[in-house]
Parts: C-alpha cells; structure tokens; sequence
C-alpha cells in the first residue's frame, strides 16, 4: 500500500510504543491486539526501527495481514489487519 493509502485507513487499535526498545513495541502489540476487532488496522507506533521486522514476523506467524509502514519525524506506524 502507499504511505497516503495506509494514513486513510480506518483504525481499530493504535499502540503507542515510541520511546521504548524492542521488544517493547510487540509485547504493547500482543496485549492490545484482543482490543482490536476480527478485520480491523492496528497501528503500532515506534521509535525502534526493528520493530517493523518484528511486526512482520508476528504477523505472519499469527495469520494477520501485514499492510506496511510509514515512517514520520522520530517513529514509525507500523499497520497490519487482525484476520483471525
């Protein structure tokens, strides 16, 4: 998807994890993910850049589809969509 594809998604779940090391950001991942409902985009933000390998791994291995990133000044939203 392109960066302005992936900024008008509709949100279901963001995760704020900017400022903290991995593998913070997908541990606040796998605990907010029962937030999100079956077909929605969470958003995880983070200053980790590894972050985005880590999110693709879990993504993958949980069945969710992983839509891309972006990055801003400082961080990046990292999207994919809870399938299951």
């Amino acid at each position: 998807m392109t960066t302005e594809e992936l900024q008008a998604l509709e949100i279901g779940k963001v995760v704020d994890a900017r400022g903290t090391a991995c593998p913070g950001p997908l541990l606040d991942a796998k605990r907010a993910i029962g937030e999100c409902p079956v077909g929605g985009v969470m958003e995880v933000q983070s200053s980790d850049d590894g972050t985005i390998i880590d999110i693709q791994r879990w993504s993958r291995k949980m069945g969710h589809e992983y839509l891309g990133d972006v990055e801003n000044d400082g961080f990046w939203s990292i999207y994919f969509r809870k399938v299951k």
